[in-house]
């Protein structure tokens, strides 16, 4: 459920009609839904119940502060990959025992300041890594808390290019390894193991998977606990799916489906700490993107509609072919048309939306990009030298800019000719 809505004919975030935040604000323009992200949490949560149960929210889905402040204050953790990420949510008031460190390139700065926050777990991903945590912990007289991400070859069925749990991914250490790894984890003197992490994918439309891999996971930590290894938790990962308005795709399970399916996969582990990392199914239909319609165009029997919002502010698309859908802000009548949705960048690649079948729409008309609130924002990028746009977030008949446009300034900034290139002329 969202909150995007229309009122006779006005679309609407709340109680704000959008071609108001358009008007007043400008696009393109990312809009959130307060009263979505809030729910959306608190039913995740509620999924969950009767265990003993974090919400890490995945922050590279959206890393807005105002989001994060928003869903740390209902009492979400966070799932981060960077130092950058770090830096993110201790500034919008995350509790560091509530923050796991995932990612498969860790840089001993970004250990070091983990370190000094005190983090609830790295989650590890490969010896090497294994060794250098051990070593800059030891370095600040501390024991790094750890996890080992366990790769279980499991087919999350999703997009190839967002499936993580397979052999051939990047990420994690081989099942197969991954009790040998343990072995070594607890003897060295820099690292206190606590826990075993795994995450096999995003946008998983069915339960079937999340239970295939848990299963194989509690088959480890029985063999971990004969070696003497007790964890303390269990992270399940994240990746549960969103309906993005296909209708020929059966609808993903619903977080109680998943909350149902996990127990029964957990078993006899029900009873240790378990960790999710939820990003998509908590802030993807919370967001939509604002755009302005700029030309009509037909090229033989191809129509296309020209709008100022492109693939440097929603990737998606044009990265995963991912269908998004697409609303006019004032419906009106007439006969719908078919046409690709496509931005200004010099790129073929550069559309919203192929083969659509659309409220017609004129030059100046504008339109919303909905279930955008996860890998919107945070993949936007400034390429053929494009501002990023505003963020604003909608809570009742009010809304505020949580983040202003960038101005043509903010593209060379931190940028210098330097002295020998000589004058321009």
């Amino acid at each position: 459920m969202n909150h995007f809505h229309y009122k006779d004919d006005d679309l609407y975030c709340e109680d704000v009609p959008l071609a108001r935040i358009a008007e007043e604000v400008g696009t393109p323009a990312y809009v959130y839904s307060h009263a979505t992200l809030s729910r959306h949490l608190r039913v995740f949560q509620d999924a969950l119940a009767g265990l003993d149960a974090l919400v890490c929210f995945s922050v590279k889905a959206s890393s807005n502060l105002a989001l994060l402040r928003l869903l740390f204050s209902g009492g979400a953790g966070a799932d981060i990959v960077s130092g950058g990420e770090l830096h993110r949510v201790l500034a919008a008031g995350c509790d560091p025992q509530k923050i796991v460190f995932s990612g498969v390139g860790k840089t001993a700065p970004e250990m070091r300041r983990a370190l000094e926050a005190g983090i609830l777990a790295f989650n590890v991903e490969s010896e090497g890594e294994l060794d250098l945590l051990s070593r800059v912990a030891r370095e600040l007289g501390r024991r790094a808390p750890t996890s080992i991400r366990v790769n279980p070859d499991v087919d999350p069925e999703t997009h190839p290019y967002i499936a993580t749990g397979l052999r051939e991914s990047k990420f994690g250490i081989p099942a197969s390894e991954a009790r040998a790894l343990y072995q070594k984890a607890a003897a060295l003197p820099g690292i206190d193991v606590v826990g075993l992490d795994c995450h096999i994918g995003s946008q998983l439309t069915n339960t079937a998977p999340f239970r295939d891999a848990i299963e194989k996971l509690v088959t480890l930590v029985r063999d971990l606990e004969r070696d003497g290894i007790e964890l303390e938790h269990l992270d399940i990962g994240g990746g549960l799916g969103i309906p993005y308005g296909r209708d020929e795709e059966a609808p993903p399970p619903t977080p109680g489906e998943y909350g149902e399916a996990i127990k029964r996969a957990l078993g006899p582990l029900a009873s240790k700490r378990i960790i999710c990392e939820p990003g998509r199914v908590i802030a993807g239909n919370a967001g939509v993107l604002l755009s302005t319609v700029l030309y009509r165009k037909r090229a033989q029997s191809k129509e296309f509609v020209v709008v100022d919002a492109a693939m440097n502010d929603l990737l998606r698309p044009a990265l995963y072919e991912a269908f998004h859908p697409v609303w006019p802000l004032r419906r009106r009548g007439g006969e719908r048309i078919r046409a690709d949705v496509v931005g200004p960048v010099c790129e073929t690649g550069d559309f919203l939306a192929r083969e659509r079948e659309i409220s017609p729409l004129e030059t100046g008309d504008r339109m919303a990009v909905g279930a955008a609130g996860a890998y919107g924002f945070s993949m936007a990028s400034n390429y053929n030298s494009r501002p990023k746009p505003a963020e604003i977030l909608v809570k009742g008949p009010r809304y505020a800019v949580v983040r202003h446009r960038e101005s043509l300034a903010d593209l060379t900034r931190g940028e210098a000719i330097p002295d020998f290139l000589g004058d321009a002329d």
